[in-house]
């Protein structure tokens, strides 16, 4: 019989894999489309709030252009989505910034229809040379026959001797096709592009790690120094827990190398300022190739810090994890973060939990903080003695006289004038007709206090003199505003009325 059930489930685990429903989904076209706009080289992760802005304006962008099938809801409520479809990753920054960035599977999918758009033969004299030198070096290094491996490097240094001497003694320079260059820039690419999501994986690696190494924590039931033991040693190991671990623990050592790297970069240099490249290469490869030691560099470092993070991680909960603590209390807490891990795994972005967010207040008992302080009880100083400076005694009419306006008699006044028989004319002939002591230049304010609340009665563009008599005796003429009821005709102006000149030379 043959394998094909084997197969099949093989198959079906293939496509369960985020790569393959990202890019097996109706709309996978628009979202790798978003994807490729968002991300970049250059860019690795994008503010959470940014890329919210972005997505709504693509979309808006496709729908101006006709693009009909376009995925609903809002920016922020797809990034979600695809967070869930393990195609985003939101992280915190180390400014406290939160952060999107694709995941390998995204990555992976990326690098695929980045494959397909670009045009490489099949077949070519390039891609036949690199498999047999790949496959000559691979030998060179893992033969295990000690004559096989040194005949091997005997050929080697055989072959490199000869050209250099025929290149030494002037013979002719070998001339390589633009199909040769075409496939050789073209698996180059291929091969660059595929180390974002190389790196990725790595510390999407470590973040798992870390999350079962807590979930181990959370649920153990082993005493707590045997548990410390155990996942120390899995601390010191953390680079060769996992498969990617251990292939990135082999890069590393390489790509550590400063010598290599320098190596790498001449010779992307000069192939770069190749005849054929300026004919070969678009702006975009260029920029790729160019940057490719930045690249790896970059994505060093990225999983050193995220290797960082998850040892302080495990050094942090071993630190603080407290053997004296009450066990039933360290018991529930535990079950209630194990029981809170879960439901995240479900639950969505604006679900609620009834939860107290204060327990009851508990009336304990206290030594006192504060004792009595005898500087409160003390009694003020005494005062000075300030009869000698005591002022000359003022009569009650004298303090009325230096006070405002006496709004109950102008008022009283105001009322006769108005429902009076004699018709009033202006508020100047009323005033010229009270008592002196009615007749304060401060009365004047008080009596066009009351007149402003009064119906009936008009301010005029004209001036009116009001003869004002002070407490001492003395006289003052002011001119105001003449206050009138509606039907009253304006009276001529007469010489009574200064200017506000004539008035300040007169005051003087």
């Amino acid at each position: 019989m043959s394998d094909i059930p084997g197969e099949l489930a093989r198959v079906r685990g293939a496509y369960e894999q985020p790569t393959l429903t990202l890019l097996h989904q109706r709309l996978a076209p628009v979202v790798i489309a978003v994807f490729r706009s968002s991300f970049g080289r250059e860019v690795r992760s994008i503010p959470a709030p940014r890329l919210h802005d972005q997505v709504d304006t693509y979309l808006d962008e496709l729908r101006l252009a006709g693009v009909s099938e376009l995925p609903t809801g809002s920016g922020r409520d797809l990034c979600l989505k695809w967070m869930r479809g393990q195609w985003l990753v939101r992280s915190t920054d180390e400014d406290g910034t939160e952060v999107y960035s694709l995941t390998s599977h995204a990555q992976d999918a990326l690098t695929l229809v980045t494959s397909l758009t670009r045009e490489r033969a099949s077949l070519s004299e390039h891609r036949i040379a690199t498999i047999v030198n790949a496959v000559r070096r691979f030998n060179t290094e893992v033969n295990p026959d000690r004559a096989a491996r040194v005949d091997i490097l005997d050929s080697e240094i055989a072959r490199l001797t000869a050209e250099r001497d025929r290149l030494l003694s002037g013979g002719e320079l070998p001339q390589v096709s633009a199909d040769y260059m075409l496939e050789g820039f073209g698996e180059l690419i291929q091969l660059v592009a595929a180390l974002p999501s190389d790196f990725a994986r790595v510390e999407e690696a470590f973040t798992g790690l870390r999350s079962d190494i807590l979930a181990s924590f959370r649920a153990e039931q082993r005493a707590a120094g045997e548990v410390i033991d155990d996942y120390l040693a899995r601390a010191d190991s953390l680079m060769t827990a996992t498969a990617e671990g251990r292939a990135f623990e082999g890069a590393f050592a390489l790509l550590s190398d400063d010598e290599l790297l320098l190596q790498l970069r001449q010779d992307l240099a000069a192939l770069l300022i190749h005849p054929l490249a300026d004919e070969i290469l678009l702006d975009v490869d260029r920029r790729e190739l160019r940057g490719t030691v930045a690249l790896i560099r970059s994505g060093m470092e990225r999983v050193l810090v995220r290797r960082s993070r998850v040892t302080a991680t495990l050094r942090e909960y071993i630190v603080t994890h407290d053997i004296t603590r009450d066990r039933e209390l360290d018991a529930t807490l535990r079950q209630i973060d194990a029981e809170l891990a879960t439901w995240m795994k479900t639950a969505g972005p604006r679900a609620l939990v009834p939860l107290e967010l204060l327990p009851p207040r508990l009336e304990v008992t206290h030594l006192r903080e504060r004792f009595h302080n005898t500087d409160p009880d003390a009694g003020p100083p005494p005062l000075n003695d300030v009869s000698s400076h005591r002022p000359t005694a003022v009569s009650l009419t004298e303090l009325l006289a230096q006070g405002g306006p006496s709004l109950d008699l102008l008022r009283r006044e105001l009322h006769r004038a108005l429902t009076g028989e004699q018709p009033l004319t202006s508020l100047g002939a009323l005033f010229a007709g009270l008592d002196p002591d009615l007749r304060r230049p401060v009365e004047i304010f008080g009596l066009l206090h009351l007149a402003t609340n009064l119906p009936g009665l008009d301010q005029h563009e004209d001036a009116e003199a009001y003869r004002a008599i002070r407490s001492d005796g003395s006289t003052r003429e002011l001119a105001v505003p003449r206050v009138a009821p509606r039907d009253v005709v304006r009276p001529t102006p007469t010489s009574d009325v200064s200017t506000p000149a004539a008035r300040t030379e007169k005051d003087r």
